[in-house]
């Protein structure tokens, strides 16, 4: 009979499906033998595998090519097809090897808010504030180096917000693991800009960056990677307003994201819904910032 066919099923939960499978090959069985009530034998059975809703099937080799999108739960894929059945005995009826083929499975989070911004503007701080998650918090960048997920609840809302590993310049170019990091904005409906008002230097060896600096640069490693980002619904947040000179600093970013505002090339940075300067350490302005997280989705 035929074989089986290899097929992914999204499924919640299903992370630890995938772990119990360390060699990472999946084989489905053959079809059935021919028996005097089934002369062309039965079907072989499907091998499922299950995975978090989210992700997409890549070609594993030459174009990496995206093959099925597997974005919500129970949308199904089939990885490979089972070979038609048939006997070496039989003229004619020789059969056909199924495929086999080389796939990666990559998971894109499926969340309402994505924090975006340069590491250490306080995305991981912010997100513990809104949100009942435990993301590390370091004084040093990098501290996130996978997504967290938390829920926003407010005013009879649910809202799932993903802090984003930092991004790097050149990460539409994968600087810095930039794609791995940056695949997981595309399914963001709206996002969220965390800078930090002193600005951003990644090290000694790198330019400082004014806080408007931040958001040009944001803006365009989003719209190098995937056209349209940049035009998602999306709010600014500036972080560190406890810190010296943060009202000055804040004042003078304003002032240029109204200048740009009327000159910009469209598409260059987003149309800021709301500038939200907050203190996530010390909690200033935080029920604020949940509030205009809320109305950014209902827009």
């Amino acid at each position: 009979g035929d074989g089986g066919d290899v097929i992914a099923r999204a499924q919640p939960g299903s992370l630890a499906h995938i772990a119990k499978h360390p060699s990472r090959r999946f084989i489905a069985p053959n079809g059935g033998h021919s028996t005097s009530q089934r002369p062309c034998g039965s079907k072989g059975r499907d091998l499922v595998i299950h995975v978090p809703p989210g992700t997409t099937v890549v070609n594993g080799e030459g174009d990496r090519q995206q093959l099925a999108d597997l974005d919500h739960v129970d949308a199904t894929a089939i990885l490979a097809r089972g070979g038609r059945g048939g006997s070496q005995l039989t003229p004619n009826f020789s059969g056909v090897k199924g495929e086999s083929r080389i796939l990666r499975l990559e998971l894109k989070l499926i969340a309402d808010i994505g924090f975006v911004g340069f590491p250490n503007a306080g995305k991981s701080t912010l997100l513990r504030s809104l949100s009942n998650a435990t993301p590390k918090v370091a004084s040093y960048p990098f501290t996130t180096i996978r997504p967290h997920l938390g829920v926003l609840c407010y005013g009879g809302h649910e809202v799932t917000l993903a802090d984003l590993p930092g991004l790097v310049e050149g990460a539409h170019l994968n600087v810095g693991m930039g794609h791995k990091f940056l695949k997981h904005v595309e399914r963001t409906k709206a996002l969220l800009f965390v800078v930090d008002v002193q600005g951003f230097q990644l090290s000694d060896h790198h330019d400082y960056r004014y806080a408007f600096e931040t958001i040009q640069l944001l803006s365009t490693e989003l719209e190098l990677y995937k056209q349209g980002l940049v035009g998602r619904p999306a709010a600014l947040v500036v972080t560190k307003m406890d810190t010296p000179g943060a009202v000055a600093k804040l004042q003078e970013l304003v002032t240029k994201l109204n200048e740009t505002k009327e000159n910009q090339s469209e598409g260059s940075i987003p149309v800021f819904r709301e500038v939200i300067p907050i203190s996530a350490l010390h909690g200033v302005a935080i029920e604020g910032l949940k509030k205009a997280i809320v109305q950014l989705l209902l827009i």
